[in-house]
């Protein structure tokens, strides 16, 4: 499986994007997806699917005999949700619903002109530190948007997902 490697992680270059999957047909994609080879699952809590995104994890895990360290899980937080206190209730209602005790990659999906960046980029540091997911990174920055974000980051920044 080819994979990339940036600041530490190794991510699938292939996965399986969940954007438009609900219920069963959500669920079944995954188990299919992960017996056809796929090792990496994307998701974010906008797409409104984690829940079934979970799901067919587990099953699909269950089924083929797999580890959870065998795949890699990406969800995202929305802009709406970056405000300090905001960030870390996501973070902890997408751990839930996937029912995972964390994620291999956690992006900010979006920057919010109206939450300081410092205090977004310190949230997704600090859910690093915690253990919460193993690495981060942003989605849809802009160029001048993802140099401001890795000057502030105490962390590494694996992607810019686009």
């Amino acid at each position: 499986m080819t994979v990339v490697e940036a600041n530490g992680a190794r991510i699938p270059a292939i996965g399986l994007g969940t954007m438009t999957l609900k219920e069963q047909v959500c669920i079944d994609a995954i188990k299919a997806a992960l017996r056809l080879g796929y090792r990496h699952l994307d998701t974010a809590e906008r797409y409104g699917n984690e829940e079934w995104v979970g799901e067919g994890l587990r099953q699909g895990l269950a089924a083929s005999g797999l580890k959870r360290e065998d795949v890699f899980v990406t969800t995202k937080v929305y802009w709406d949700k970056l405000a300090p206190g905001d960030f870390e209730r996501s973070v902890e209602e997408s751990l839930a619903k996937l029912k995972l005790p964390w994620v291999d990659l956690l992006l900010i999906h979006w920057n919010n002109p109206k939450v300081a960046l410092s205090d977004s980029i310190g949230s997704l540091c600090a859910v690093k530190r915690k253990g919460q997911a193993r690495h981060i990174g942003v989605a849809n920055f802009t160029t001048a948007m993802l140099d401001e974000a890795v000057k502030l980051a105490t962390e590494p920044l694996v992607t810019n997902q686009m």
